[in-house]
């Protein structure tokens, strides 16, 4: 009855899209969007005449699925053991050992099963219509920031998303397309690399700005990217704060002493961004017409597994799976020199620095309950 009630509204929607009088081609992308919107089973029941047609990711390597898999660049790892629990085993790119956030997401909502990255030489037409990412490992808010990382800036992943939008109304017309990007959900999460690479790594960034400063910049340029998602069409955004840097394990090991404990200035640099990203968007909602733009608490959610990881049936926080678990990301995770931990649902990270997926379902589990009722 669920699959019959889901097919029949699927049909309204399709009816209404594309009218009787529509092209060949129109009913073989109404096909199209049946079955990829059918071929996951929702987790999420989402609210009566609601529909969620893509998810469109921009951001760093928390999101990333594979954007930099061709780049000059450490902060790529499109080899083993990364991806050694996503489908089939295959790394992808993802900075994981399985799905990153936005897939869970995806796969929650009944959209689809992963959100594969924008540039993936592979990546199937079909796909553009229930959404992609185009995030880059190492980016960050402050252009500085990703080109310390050769990664790809946000002022790029915005001139992807306009080919993207070029492509759609290739695909489906001006009308279908203004659909999607209305109702798709748009998934920032950005800002880690700003302060543990840029602003606590280099001196240079601390001889300009001070900690207020810094973080105040970050905020705003948040802000800006928000609003110029809004002025593409968007109006369902979602704008993650920055997690517990201080806590992960590769700032443990680098800045936290003999005894590996949590940095404190990091994690109130987080803070206080977190604090100022907040204010922003909850200024810009208020004017912007016809948009829910929300703010993301992920830091407390993380902190949380990371605090009382046997609570959430976790046994290490402190290390990564991936090698010695101190130190190793990216290059330094590699089927040549790291051994990877044999349950890696024992752990809150997969490598020093990104959680395993099984982290990643408990916090975006949480996150549903928290915040679904103000997404729609």
């Amino acid at each position: 009855q669920t699959m019959d009630r889901r097919r029949s509204i699927h049909h309204h929607i399709i009816s209404y899209l594309f009218p009787s009088s529509s092209s060949i081609l129109c009913l073989c992308i109404s096909f199209l969007v049946l079955l990829f919107t059918t071929n996951t089973n929702a987790l999420v029941k989402l609210p009566e005449n609601t529909t969620v047609p893509a998810i469109i990711v921009f951001g760093d390597s928390i999101v990333d699925a594979g954007n930099n898999d061709d780049l000059i660049t450490e902060a790529r790892c499109d080899y083993p053991p990364y991806g050694i629990d996503f489908d089939g085993g295959v790394p992808t790119g993802r900075f994981s050992n399985g799905k990153v956030p936005t897939d869970i997401l995806a796969e929650e909502l009944g959209i689809k099963p992963t959100i594969p990255a924008y540039r993936d030489p592979n990546l199937r037409q079909e796909d553009l219509l229930t959404g992609v990412t185009f995030a880059s490992g190492g980016a960050g808010y402050v252009p500085l920031t990703t080109q310390i990382a050769g990664g790809i800036p946000l002022s790029q992943q915005l001139k992807f998303f306009e080919e993207y939008i070029e492509k759609l109304n290739g695909m489906v017309g001006q009308e279908r397309t203004t659909f999607i990007i209305t109702n798709s959900l748009f998934v920032i999460i950005c800002g880690s690399n700003d302060i543990a690479n840029n602003f606590f790594s280099l001196p240079t960034a601390q001889l300009q700005y001070n900690v207020a400063s810094f973080t105040a910049l970050m905020a705003d340029n948040a802000r800006s990217f928000a609003r110029t998602l809004y002025q593409y069409g968007a109006r369902r955004i979602l704008m993650f704060g920055a997690p517990p840097i201080g806590c992960v394990p590769s700032q443990r090991t680098v800045a936290g002493g003999p005894t590996r404990d949590c940095v404190v200035r990091f994690n109130d640099a987080c803070k206080l961004f977190n604090a100022k990203l907040s204010a922003n968007i909850d200024g810009l909602s208020r004017t912007l017409q016809d948009t829910t733009l929300i703010y993301i608490d992920i830091y407390d959610p993380l902190l949380d597994l990371i605090l009382y990881p046997q609570q959430y049936g976790f046994k290490v926080s402190n290390l990564g799976c991936c090698g010695t678990g101190f130190i190793e990301v990216t290059a330094l995770c590699n089927n040549y020199t790291a051994a990877v931990c044999p349950v890696r649902s024992d752990y809150v990270f997969w490598d020093s620095f990104h959680p395993t997926e099984t982290a990643y379902r408990n916090i975006v589990a949480k996150l549903l309950q928290r915040y679904l009722n103000r997404f729609f």
